[in-house]
């Protein structure tokens, strides 16, 4: 095959064949579902937030992970202000949120992925779904096809599969054995922006599928203030997927169910007389706390103490859990291709072919890191394979 082979249409993927189909080179992107940028479109279901808009060191901190450097690098160069000018530039206006995150004012993601195919299409990248990879065959990539295998031989390639979470969108992480029978050195694959596993007593049925809202968590040396929900699985949403990191490397969880008061004003309310109210009732006046919240008190705090033992046990509930929920019920995961198997995207074991987003050990919260993180990354690996393949080019002349 003379040109450039992209294995994944996701986010980075797309947009790595952009830049390589701009610098002159034939794409073809070969994609193992039906149909391409089906997580994005996932994302999108939603409101599909794009990036965030914060100061660019705030954001870049974010970022965790041995190839963490990496990424912080193609997100300076390709970061919140860049991706708004380029969704703009794909006739898809975007606003920013009370939050901060930024949204395409349409708030889905297919009109944006259609306008972007369309741009990709005038640009000569050419699409083969229902390619799945299979592995390396001799210097080439083999591929399970419609009409059978194919094995194609490019001048270079760049690897956007995904990690291993949500295996029905396409991200099963099959790549990392071939890839390290390649001698390509990997982390570990875990889940990252995961819900928590808890076993909840009978009483805890009513409330599933109910917000909590007006908590901060706690765990370790983090704390964030945000919502989240109770399913019949546990404890989802984004709150918990920030400090999913921090429960994953071992820190208890804890939740502050009256944020805006002090314990010494917590137990001053608690103090005051409850006459023949119960301590539920008393609580949900003297406090204002919901039914969830009373809830979550109720199942992690029993027996309830009283006194200021009770103020500091609302001020710091301990959570029971089982840890995160499995990794393909992820929204992403941290682990994969390990920064010293790269070097500029490149790996050094297989000269020529360069990875991009969730696929590199790297991890981000929520909140628009994490998409911002695939089409920066994208960009630059579509960026270093065209100037290696340039330079390549040089040394024959």
């Amino acid at each position: 095959m003379t040109g450039v082979l992209v294995i994944g249409a996701g986010p980075a993927g797309l947009m790595a064949a952009g830049e390589l189909a701009r610098a002159g080179h034939r794409v073809i992107v070969a994609e193992a579902k039906p149909s391409v940028g089906r997580k994005f479109l996932m994302a999108g279901k939603s409101g599909l937030n794009l990036t965030k808009d914060e100061p660019l060191a705030r954001f870049l901190a974010a970022y965790a992970g041995s190839t963490a450097d990496l990424v912080r690098a193609a997100v300076q160069d390709f970061g919140p202000d860049q991706i708004a000018d380029w969704a703009r530039g794909l006739g898809q206006p975007v606003f920013t949120g009370s939050s901060g995150r930024v949204f395409p004012k349409a708030m889905k993601a297919s009109p944006l992925l259609r306008a972007w195919l369309e741009e990709l299409a005038g640009l000569g990248v050419e699409f083969r779904t229902r390619w799945r990879w299979q592995g390396f065959e001799g210097d080439g990539f083999a591929f399970d096809t419609p009409t059978g295998p194919v094995a194609l031989a490019p001048d270079a390639t760049v690897l956007a599969l995904g990690g291993a979470s949500w295996s029905r969108l396409g991200s099963d992480g099959a790549w990392a054995r071939w890839l390290a029978d390649k001698g390509v050195a990997l982390a570990p694959f875990q889940p990252a922006n995961a819900g928590l596993s808890v076993s909840w007593t009978d009483h805890m049925a009513t409330h599933f599928g109910a917000p909590v809202k007006a908590t901060r968590l706690i765990a370790g040396d983090q704390s964030v203030r945000g919502e989240f929900v109770i399913s019949a699985r546990g404890l989802e949403g984004s709150a918990i997927y920030a400090v999913s990191r921090a429960v994953r490397e071992g820190a208890p969880l804890a939740l502050d169910l009256v944020p805006d008061l002090s314990e010494p004003e917590v137990a001053q309310r608690l103090a005051r007389p409850r006459g023949k109210a119960t301590v539920a009732a008393h609580l949900r006046k003297a406090l204002k706390l919901d039914p969830a919240r009373l809830a979550l008190l109720m199942e992690f705090g029993r027996p309830l103490p009283q006194g200021p033992a009770l103020a500091a046990l609302l001020k710091a509930l301990p959570v029971r859990h089982a840890g995160l929920r499995p990794l393909d019920e992820a929204i992403s995961t941290a682990g994969g291709v390990a920064a010293k198997a790269l070097d500029d995207g490149q790996l050094r074991a297989l000269p020529g072919v360069f990875v991009a987003g969730e696929m590199l050990d790297w991890e981000a919260p929520t909140g628009g890191y994490l998409l911002t993180g695939c089409l920066a990354t994208g960009r630059s690996a579509g960026r270093a394979a065209a100037d290696w393949l340039r330079q390549g080019d040089v040394s024959k002349g």
